[in-house]
């Protein structure tokens, strides 16, 4: 079983004056993660950094680890990643 780390940026937008998720983008290490969310988040409502480990072979999730948040993110947007 191999294991892979992925970094994402999951931008958030404004819609109907409610939160929610837009664009999802992979970043090639950690560090550019959160520098790409920060640098998004003067752009746009809110970023966030996140840490994804999945099976390499089967997709299946190990953890997701939100490693940072920049402006505006919905506020049970870390508790719905511990949900699955």
């Amino acid at each position: 079983m191999a294991m892979r780390t992925t970094f994402v940026v999951q931008t958030f937008e404004v819609h109907r004056k409610k939160l929610r998720p837009g664009v999802r983008d992979v970043a090639p290490t950690e560090s550019g993660a959160l520098k790409r969310a920060e640098a998004i988040a003067g752009r746009q409502p809110g970023a966030a950094a996140l840490k994804i480990v999945a099976d390499n072979e089967t997709g299946e999730l190990e953890s997701v680890t939100l490693l940072g948040q920049f402006g505006e993110v919905p506020e049970d947007f870390a508790e719905s990643l511990q949900g699955g």
